[in-house]
């Protein structure tokens, strides 16, 4: 196990593969308690990663694999279960560390909130029960006590109305029950572009970040806004990362000249060394396909100038009709168009900027373009390793969140005892 330290303790809900938690430990200010996630994968991925990576020789017993909706057994327990085996639960598992929380930090599965997944479903997401796995959320802040949140969610959350009720005004009254705070205008203070802050792609997110009432002295919206506007902003990247930045240094991956389609085999894989930076399958249509639409994206007088013109080739080519133009090349010089989770079906949105390459992106290159180092391995099938990447926060959006909790906290906290936490410089 960990060495005890003056770290701020820091638990993560709907983990994922870990990107809140691999930006939280790349500061060196906090130490992870213990993770939740109920993805088998996603679960085995971020274990992997707290035992090599960050020293967790313990890390099987804080990442548990479980349905937080199970909250009584999440924390006291369950054993024989035949989905997730067994574990002592959190309360055990916090209290054998001798510690208690400071710090949640999550964000409930964004598919019900999201205007795409509206817009697919019939019922516009009303009847999704992740609508109210916030609720989950909020029982375990109001257990743990921490002096802080973090409630990562996509833009959509803001629009969202199950019921015909804003569900960002539900969350808003739990957590004032509760106990916390949340920024009065969420739109205008909380909606956050990852680009402007060195992720090398455009990744809107609401970043919010709420506290204990009676943890700070202050009025509430005065110290929301403090972190918001004051300290959050410091850590800005002077430029925009870009795609090129991000990927053009990796071994390129040409179509197979031997063309061994029957095999599967569409391009010729690289001994790199980077872990999941293998070509998946392409057809010899779609390989036609994504050379001229990246040669296309070079001309001055672009043939396909408009998302009409892409409509009309997919439907040329597949005999489909889609209500969203289904390609994308990736502008060289500008940061990556936001990385999805349906990076697992197929990557016709993200189309390598390269014309001689001829495919989608890689999974390590979806890594890359949200700021995951390449020692970060991501286990599983190529699908499952796909949504993992598109479904997490980036690690360095994490990071700077991370540092701008702990400068609020330094500068806000009513402190019961001094730390050795607050002279820790706070600069990336």
């Amino acid at each position: 196990m960990k060495t005890k330290s003056k770290k701020l303790i820091a638990l993560d809900l709907f983990a994922g593969c870990g990107g809140l938690t691999e930006g939280f430990e790349m500061t060196g200010l906090y130490e992870t308690a213990a993770c939740v996630e109920w993805e088998k994968t996603s679960r085995d991925t971020l274990t992997n990663r707290l035992f090599s990576k960050w020293g967790y020789k313990d890390a099987e017993e804080r990442v548990l694999q479980f349905d937080v909706q199970r909250t009584t057994e999440l924390l006291s327990g369950w054993s024989g279960d035949e989905k997730y085996g067994s574990s002592p639960g959190l309360k055990k598992i916090i209290a054998n560390q001798g510690t208690g929380i400071d710090i949640i930090v999550g964000g409930p599965p964004c598919q019900a909130y999201s205007v795409a997944g509206r817009v697919r479903d019939e019922h516009g997401m009303n009847n999704d029960y992740r609508n109210y796995l916030f609720e989950t959320y909020i029982k375990l802040v109001n257990h743990f006590k921490p002096k802080a949140f973090i409630f990562e969610n996509v833009p959509g959350l803001l629009s969202a109305r199950p019921g015909g009720v804003p569900i960002i005004e539900k969350i808003r009254a739990s957590f004032k029950k509760a106990g916390y705070s949340l920024v009065d205008d969420i739109k205008r203070y909380a909606l956050i572009d990852a680009s402007e802050y060195g992720v090398p792609q455009s990744r809107k997110r609401l970043i919010l970040f709420g506290i204990r009432d009676d943890c700070f002295e202050g009025e509430p919206q005065e110290l929301l806004r403090q972190f918001y506007n004051d300290i959050l902003p410091t850590y800005k990247a002077k430029n925009k990362a870009t795609v090129a930045d991000a990927i053009f240094d990796l071994p390129k991956l040409f179509p197979n000249p031997e063309k061994k389609q029957r095999a599967k085999i569409s391009h010729v894989p690289q001994a790199s060394g980077v872990p999941n930076h293998k070509p998946r399958f392409h057809s010899e249509r779609d390989m036609a396909i994504f050379k001229e639409l990246a040669l296309d994206g070079a001309r001055k007088n672009k043939k396909y100038k408009s998302v009409e013109d892409l409509k009309k080739l997919y439907t040329k080519v597949t005999g489909k009709v889609s209500s969203i133009h289904k390609y994308y090349v990736l502008e060289s010089d500008k940061p990556s168009n936001t990385i999805v989770s349906h990076l697992h079906k197929d990557g016709l949105r993200h189309i390598h900027p390269d014309p001689e390459q001829a495919r989608s992106i890689t999974v390590r290159e979806a890594a890359r373009l949200q700021s995951f180092p390449d020692d970060f391995e991501f286990l599983g099938s190529v699908g499952d390793q796909y949504k993992m990447v598109g479904n997490a926060v980036p690690p360095i959006l994490a990071r700077v969140v991370a540092k701008s909790v702990a400068c609020f906290l330094e500068d806000n906290l009513v402190k019961q005892e001094e730390s050795t936490l607050w002279k820790i410089p706070l600069q990336i």
